[in-house]
């Protein structure tokens, strides 16, 4: 399945009006299953469904560890059905009823369906201390990871997440149509491995949002960038876990939110 798919559109600009063909990001629904329970239909663009799955059930605490899960299988065996059953390793029992989730999500939603605000404070492990970095080279890695987002060049309609090393080695990069769903991507693509995460330094190209804040305490990453802005949550859930937010990654500044012990100026 494509990113992207071709739609006709009338396009207005100065010179006039022309009928052309544009890309749109692709979103389609994807189901995961445990124990033969659907427990969630996400709003996603397709691929990377398995590394989705797996992040998807690391950063919601359906599992505390990767190596719970045996394997992630498409139902019927048929691949691209947009079902997936979440096979637990042996001497695993995990009740599906308690994640089953009361709403689909959509691709702009990363807690539909939670009965409370409670309930996605799901259980993070201690943050390191570390890494150390500086403002300009979050600009960098910001940067690298623009130049990256291939779906995006095409679309203009897709969110990134990136991982890299304090010393700017790019360890993932996941696109798709959900902020919150590129996330889960790319810890669903790293949690195999190494989990927890430990001392690396994500960016996301939108707002650095609840969800996101959430699912990268739960993989253990202490530092968060983001090119927009930090909702007030966002902070005040990354003040209470240990987690260094930075929003507004661009050339010429940015604004640091929380846990500034993380974060040193390029002046110094």
């Amino acid at each position: 399945m494509s990113i992207s798919s071709p739609r006709p559109i009338r396009r207005f600009s100065r010179s006039g009006i022309e009928e052309v063909e544009d890309l749109l990001p692709t979103e389609e629904p994807v189901e995961f299953r445990l124990q033969g329970v659907p427990i969630a239909v996400l709003m996603r663009t397709p691929g990377h469904d398995r590394e989705l799955a797996r992040g998807f059930a690391l950063t919601e605490g359906i599992i505390l560890n990767p190596t719970e899960l045996a394997e992630v299988q498409a139902l019927a065996g048929v691949e691209g059905s947009g079902r997936y059953e979440l096979v637990l390793a042996e001497g695993i029992s995990i009740d599906p009823e308690r994640f089953r989730r009361n709403l689909y999500s959509t691709s702009s939603c990363g807690v539909c369906g939670k009965a409370s605000i409670d309930a996605v404070r799901v259980a993070s492990p201690p943050l390191p201390s570390g890494p150390v970095v500086s403002v300009g080279f979050l600009q960098e890695l910001m940067e690298e990871m623009a130049s990256l987002q291939t779906g995006f060049a095409d679309t203009g309609g897709l969110h990134a997440a990136a991982a890299f090393t304090p010393e700017g080695e790019l360890l993932g990069v996941r696109e798709d149509v959900g902020r919150h769903n590129a996330m889960d991507k790319l810890v669903g693509r790293l949690a195999a491995r190494r989990w927890p995460l430990g001392e690396v330094v994500v960016t996301v190209s939108g707002r650095v949002s609840f969800e996101l804040v959430q699912k990268a305490a739960v993989a253990g990453v202490s530092v968060l960038a983001g090119v927009s802005a930090a909702s007030s949550l966002a902070v005040d859930l990354a003040d209470e876990l240990g987690m260094t937010v930075v929003g507004f990654v661009r050339p010429g500044g940015s604004n640091l939110y929380t846990h500034p012990h993380r974060l040193t100026s390029d002046e110094l």
